[in-house]
């Protein structure tokens, strides 16, 4: 917890912008989550950099969120100063080779595969059937339908704690299956933009593709509030199958429900704690592992106080930057 000398600085440096013991069930797809020590709200990159860069100074710890989507907050909270980014930014550039879009790493993904269709430019088109933000997406290496960040990403312009500010190059984010370097906790740095490559194509084409994209999720994902996927699909499998297998699927925790629809979702119905969520999504991982041998890989990330989690989950303690 931040000490009242460090809420006595933060007030200082911030002014009418901090805003304290902000409740973080309003700031997570998943609505639920307890209280943040402090919470800031950066409404560009230039001003998300300054934002972490004053409380890296300040030694305290940071996560930075976008959507809230892929997270679960414990009920305790978080001991930390939450920087919600909205830096939203969108810039194409007709006249590069390739031709290029530079986002904000707060603007939300879908956001930018429906402006790219307006501009007939094609590469995007599963970007706008992607709920999270930018920066969530460079963060966890985000796709859908065949798509995937790093497959379009150029590079990104990266705040690192100890080397300070510059534009790293797909490369040097270490990306892997739906995980990245910032995501592991191997490099502690903030996403503030990404340039993207994209290309000419006929904006009908595009439009209808992106339409079918959003029809099949529409289809296949269960509405209310989530996170998302909770687990990363197996090689040659799919989490969804084995957790309806291990017969969990409908499986109720309180307010918490594995949904009847997907199995690798599970449902906040209005009242769920986020212990419920997680009880849910252990049992759903050791019933998988008991049927099946096979020890599904979370995807979504665990933040905040609780008074136990198993070995799987446990969240790196140190101040690492969070992009969702």
């Amino acid at each position: 917890m931040i000490d009242e000398n460090g809420l006595a600085k933060l007030r200082e440096v911030f002014g009418v912008r901090l805003q304290e013991n902000v409740h973080m069930a309003n700031y997570a797809t998943m609505n639920v989550g307890g209280p943040a020590d402090a919470l800031l709200v950066a409404t560009s990159a230039e001003e998300l950099a300054d934002t972490v860069s004053k409380l890296w100074e300040m030694n305290l710890p940071v996560k930075v969120l976008g959507s809230g989507s892929n997270l679960l907050i414990s009920d305790k909270g978080l001991s930390a100063v939450v920087v919600i980014n909205h830096a939203h930014n969108i810039r194409v550039n007709l006249k590069s080779n390739p031709i290029t879009v530079r986002a904000e790493s707060g603007a939300l993904m879908m956001n930018v595969g429906k402006k790219l269709a307006l501009w007939g430019l094609a590469g995007m088109e599963w970007a706008a059937a992607i709920p999270g933000t930018v920066g969530g997406a460079v963060y966890g290496n985000a796709g859908a339908f065949g798509g995937e960040t790093c497959r379009n990403l150029i590079s990104a312009d990266v705040l690192h704690k100890t080397e300070g500010r510059s534009e790293w190059l797909c490369e040097q984010l270490e990306y892997t299956y739906r995980a990245s370097g910032i995501k592991r906790g191997t490099l502690d740095a903030v996403i503030l933009s990404t340039l993207f490559r994209v290309e000419r194509g006929d904006s009908q084409k595009i439009s209808a593709e992106i339409e079918t994209f959003r029809q099949r999720r529409w289809k296949d994902q269960p509405p209310g509030a989530s996170v998302g996927s909770i687990f990363r699909n197996p090689p040659d499998d799919k989490a969804g199958r084995l957790i309806e297998a291990a017969g969990l699927k409908g499986k109720h925790k309180g307010g918490a429900v594995i949904s009847p629809k997907h199995a690798n979702f599970i449902i906040n119905e209005g009242s769920a704690s986020a212990q419920d969520v997680l009880d849910l999504l252990v049992e759903a991982r050791n019933a998988v592992k008991a049927k099946f041998d096979v020890e599904l890989i979370t995807e979504i990330e665990v933040l905040g106080d609780w008074d136990k989690l198993p070995d799987f989950l446990n969240p790196n303690p140190d101040s690492k930057a969070v992009n969702q």
